[in-house]
């Protein structure tokens, strides 16, 4: 007889279907969000986009008023205790006796005037610097940086503070900033280096790595003279309509910054 209940109850149980997963089995979006902030800094360090200076955020999840930021230390040598949460005006919420970066207002005021963004880079990529002191646009060279074609604005800080030491260190400064972007992907800063911008972590480090490698095609590009021929902007809107547009590429990078597994 009590073989016969254990069958029957079996039975039901698989009949009943896969069992649905109890709240410790789904992925906790802030831990999921902090893990993924210290791989952005590993990987963009180990690219060459952020040496010991330089820093990526992303929104805290349920709460799009305020962001995720590592404390003020080398981007490779950040992990998950680093990471401190800030309010919209760019203030720590418990900083725990912690330095801030100073140019941390470059997101806070970002954040505020674009609802889409949910990631922010600011970077001093070597390749980067030419174009913001030139009057030679940036141009979309390639399908994997398709968003330059939209446009690559200069912020030039010296017509929104004066002469200044070229830091963006209050929201006055990062709201100037946030406004020369606009509705773009990057931005360039004369003397200085780039934000760029996107819907998520792994499109902001997939658009970081790929305008450095698309500054660097178009100055060899330059270099053999002739006429050039860009990616347009109609091309590149076909481009852009694929949210995970880098996810292969961050898998990868993700591997690797992780020892293979």
């Amino acid at each position: 007889m009590r073989l016969w209940l254990c069958a029957l109850l079996a039975c039901l149980v698989t009949m009943s279907g896969p069992a649905l997963p109890t709240a410790q089995s789904r992925p906790d979006p802030m831990a999921t969000a902090v893990a993924d902030l210290v791989t952005a800094n590993r990987i963009l360090a180990a690219e060459g986009i952020l040496d010991g200076l330089g820093h990526v955020s992303v929104r805290k999840p349920g709460d799009p008023s305020r962001f995720l930021l590592a404390r003020s230390i080398a981007p490779e040598l950040v992990t998950a205790d680093d990471i401190l949460e800030y309010a919209a005006d760019g203030e720590p919420i418990d900083a725990k006796g912690r330095d801030s970066y100073r140019e941390r207002f470059i997101h806070s005021e970002i954040y505020r005037a674009r609802p889409d963004v949910q990631a922010i880079v600011h970077c001093h990529t070597p390749s980067l610097i030419p174009f913001a002191a030139s009057d030679v646009p940036m141009r979309a060279m390639y399908h994997m940086a398709a968003f330059v074609a939209d446009g690559v604005p200069v912020f030039d800080i010296r017509k929104a503070a004066g002469v200044t030491d070229l830091l963006v260190k209050d929201a006055p400064l990062g709201r100037a900033l946030a406004k020369t972007l606009g509705a773009k992907s990057a931005l360039l800063m004369r003397g200085h280096g780039a934000v760029i911008v996107a819907n998520s972590i792994p499109n902001v480090v997939g658009r970081s790595v790929y305008l450095d490698l698309n500054a660097r095609a178009q100055l060899q590009a330059i270099q053999l003279g002739g006429k050039l021929t860009y990616v347009e902007v109609d091309e590149a809107k076909l481009r852009m309509t694929d949210p995970n547009e880098y996810s292969r590429a961050w898998d990868l990078w993700k591997r690797k910054v992780s020892g293979g597994r």
